[in-house]
């Protein structure tokens, strides 16, 4: 089992990635007071977290901070543990976002897994939507026949009888 994290205010929070598109790892990213939470996630995960962390941002009345917050990338990688599940919730008396990171495990085991609590102002969420949507962008092109991702050398695309969109 990994540690558990609690940073109640961070400083910093982020996605990101390594690795050139197609064998991007993806990486959720938190500080607070020289602490640095590194963990290794599915890009599925960041970009659902990014939509939802979108829609919940959009259904709350008008942001009371006013300082916007730039899109951070990674800082040096220390990998604590990677992700199986991610949970948010909204704090309305302190006006905050909270996201749950909790610890993939692969086989059953008698105690709990570790968890990484983040606790947000809306200005970071908002970072990290803007963020997560750039990383989004920076992947691979998609197919508009097949809806696959292509590779930079080509690709066979299911729907065009197996010919190879992209080659010469």
């Amino acid at each position: 089992m990994g540690a558990s994290f609690d940073l109640d205010a961070p400083d910093h929070f982020t996605a990101g990635t390594q690795g050139p598109p197609g064998q991007r790892v993806f990486y959720l990213q938190g500080r607070e007071s020289g602490t640095v939470v590194t963990l290794k996630c599915e890009k599925e995960q960041v970009a659902a977290l990014a939509e939802y962390l979108a829609g919940l941002l959009a259904r709350l009345s008008p942001v009371r901070e006013t300082m916007p917050q730039e899109p951070a990338p990674l800082e040096p990688i220390d990998l604590a543990w990677p992700v199986g599940s991610i949970a948010v919730g909204y704090d309305d008396a302190r006006d905050r976002v909270l996201v749950v990171a909790n610890e993939r495990v692969e086989e059953e085991r008698d105690d709990e897994p570790a968890a990484a609590r983040f606790v947000l102002t809306r200005a970071q969420a908002a970072a990290f939507v803007e963020r997560a949507r750039e990383l989004m962008k920076a992947g691979r092109p998609i197919c508009p026949v097949c809806s696959r991702p292509k590779d930079p050398g080509g690709h066979v695309c299911p729907r065009s009888n197996g010919y190879a969109a992209g080659r010469a």
